[in-house]
């Protein structure tokens, strides 16, 4: 029985070097890191056939309790046996693929032992069979390549052991088989499951450096798209495209990186750059085909890229199209001198890389759209007051001219304060508290003059709060509202405006005693425009959204009205300027 140890370890050796270099073959590796298809089924069965015929081959013979030195198996005497590593093959085979590839390996190992002959050789080509399809099933309940390697040895040593069984059963004579079991037992066990570890370990390892890469990719990815994503937030442009290939060129293995739109070179870093011109039209037939198709394309030669310049130094290329909402809005090319140098490793980064870049651009496109709704809802407010308002400042101004010189002046700068504001309003997202209230005094002051003693203005706003940062166009329209609406002919009306902190949140007043509103009409007002005679009826639904869409659960929007008291509105802003605006004037 000792003597049967080193011998069965010389073998052993010799498989586990045969795992080791299964283990370095690309598509091996493939077949154990993904659920296998029909055709990886087949290449798992060729290949733990071919390891359970080496074993049968490699196995030691033994005669009559004698032990063989001979190191290569042929035709066995008809009272010979061979003690061998066949069912680790096997075991390993059917747990890795399934019931399928463990009847296909038990097969050809189980076949082939009976073409070896010998006294055991129904036992254990029957043994072989069995073992195949039992891992088969038991490989779908216990994954080899997630749980661990205890339990699969643990297998591998039951189906040994069941293999002793078989002997016993169906060797004839059976004194013989007996003599046989105890000479082979315990070094088979031992030798199997030994031999089943470091195969196990082999195949984890082989999943280990998967995950590891993976995570390497990953990272890489994150990290280029974190220093992208401010460039991209700018659209996709050639000073933005510029930035993001200088980034891709240093942190990939790529020799040029070029970006496009639908019909230019937006940028081009790396080998190329005499001929890959920016602002040139796309050269290649392959970007065309990209932009046409929406796939992604790998050119493995100079052929397949089709530059126009035939000493072009790239040689490879991976070509991902950049999707914004669903459109194809540009290409994203990685560009190699060596083709070889374009491995998974290289292509898996560049497609999710391209999904990234899309998604920011679609980020930056909704963000571009968020901005040019705030312009529109701007200029809604502005179109409110700007033709009639104009016209009847200006009939004001020329009949103070002929009574009264000096007001006349004072409405002139009022008017030129009151369009400056809306010139001011309408290019900036955000302005201090000082410079709409300078604008809802002009307004007023041009009102007063218009329409003498109708109406009181109350403002009560301390100095610290004057910096604060509102969107333009919040009061203005207010006290607008009130004068327009609020108040009944041959009254004297009061509007009042105040300020407050309330924790990290500053509060906005703007409160008339005029007729109020109906519940049905202040209902209306939070969910849509109102039907107006003197003007569009969007102001209040436009400060409402513009609050909601810049400050999100920060900022508040409330009215309160009562019939014949009077209506309140209160906003409340957060003192710290939203990121959303900042991040977009960067």
């Amino acid at each position: 029985m000792l003597q049967l140890l080193p011998l069965m370890i010389e073998r052993v050796g010799i498989l586990v070097i045969f795992a080791f270099l299964l283990s370095r073959i690309k598509i091996f590796r493939s077949i154990i890191h993904k659920d296998s298809q029909w055709q990886d089924k087949l290449y798992l069965i060729l290949i733990f056939g071919l390891f359970g015929i080496i074993s049968n081959y490699t196995g030691v013979e033994i005669l009559k309790g004698s032990i063989s030195t001979h190191t290569w198996q042929h035709e066995l005497d008809v009272s010979s046996a061979i003690a061998n590593t066949r069912i680790m093959g096997v075991a390993i085979g059917g747990m890795i693929g399934g019931p399928l590839v463990g009847l296909g390996v038990g097969l050809i190992a189980g076949i082939h032992r009976l073409t070896l002959g010998g006294f055991t050789a129904l036992a254990c080509g029957l043994s072989t069979i069995m073992a195949g399809v039992v891992t088969g099933f038991l490989g779908r309940k216990y994954s080899i390549q997630q749980d661990s390697a205890s339990k699969a040895v643990i297998i591998g040593i039951t189906m040994e052991v069941i293999q002793m069984v078989f002997i016993l059963l169906f060797a004839s004579p059976l004194n013989l088989a007996l003599e046989l079991v105890k000479i082979i037992v315990f070094p088979m066990i031992v030798i199997n499951g030994f031999g089943m570890l470091i195969f196990i370990y082999i195949i984890q390892n082989i999943l280990l450096e998967e995950a590891k890469t993976k995570a390497i990719q990953t990272n890489i990815a994150l990290n280029i798209a974190q220093s992208t994503l401010a460039y991209f937030r700018q659209g996709l442009n050639p000073e933005s495209s510029k930035q993001v290939a200088k980034i891709m060129l240093k942190a990939t293995n790529a020799d040029a990186v070029s970006i496009t739109n639908r019909s230019i070179v937006l940028a081009h870093e790396g080998l190329g750059r005499d001929h890959h011109i920016p602002l040139d039209k796309t050269s290649t037939k392959l970007t065309e085909k990209v932009l046409r198709e929406g796939n992604i394309l790998v050119a493995k030669n100079k052929d397949e890229i089709q530059c126009n310049n035939q000493d072009c130094p790239l040689h490879a290329a991976i070509l991902l199209p950049l999707k914004a909402n669903n459109k194809i809005v540009g290409s994203l090319k990685l560009y190699f001198a060596n083709p070889k140098n374009i491995q998974l490793v290289e292509y898996t980064m560049a497609e999710g890389l391209s999904k990234l870049f899309s998604l920011q651009l679609e980020l930056a496109e909704a963000e571009l759209q968020q901005r040019l709704l705030k312009d529109a809802e701007i200029k809604a407010l502005q179109s409110q007051v700007h033709p009639h308002f104009l016209f009847n400042s200006m009939n004001t101004i020329s009949a103070l001219i002929r009574t009264d010189g000096e007001k006349a002046r004072e409405m002139i700068r009022k008017l030129s304060i009151y369009f400056r504001s809306n010139i001011q309003g309408s290019k900036n997202m955000l302005i201090p508290l000082t410079q709409e209230l300078e604008h809802v005094h002009a307004f007023l002051a041009l009102e007063e003059a218009r329409f003498p003693d109708k109406f009181i203005l109350k403002a009560s706003v301390d100095p610290e709060f004057k910096k604060v940062l509102i969107p333009p166009f919040t009061l203005q329209p207010l006290v607008e509202n009130s004068i327009r609406h609020a108040f009944s002919k041959g009254t004297v009306g009061n509007i009042t405006i105040c300020a407050y902190k309330e924790k990290d949140r500053m509060v906005l007043i703007a409160e008339d005693d005029g007729k109020g509103m109906s519940e049905d009409t202040l209902y209306m007002i939070g969910q849509k425009t109102i039907a107006s005679s003197t003007g569009t009826g969007t102001a209040l639904w436009n400060i409402q959204e513009r609050i909601k869409k810049i400050y999100g659960e920060k900022g508040m929007f409330n009215i309160e009205s009562e019939w014949n008291r009077g209506t309140k509105v209160m906003i409340k802003i957060p003192f710290k300027e939203p990121a959303i605006w900042r991040g977009a004037d960067d």
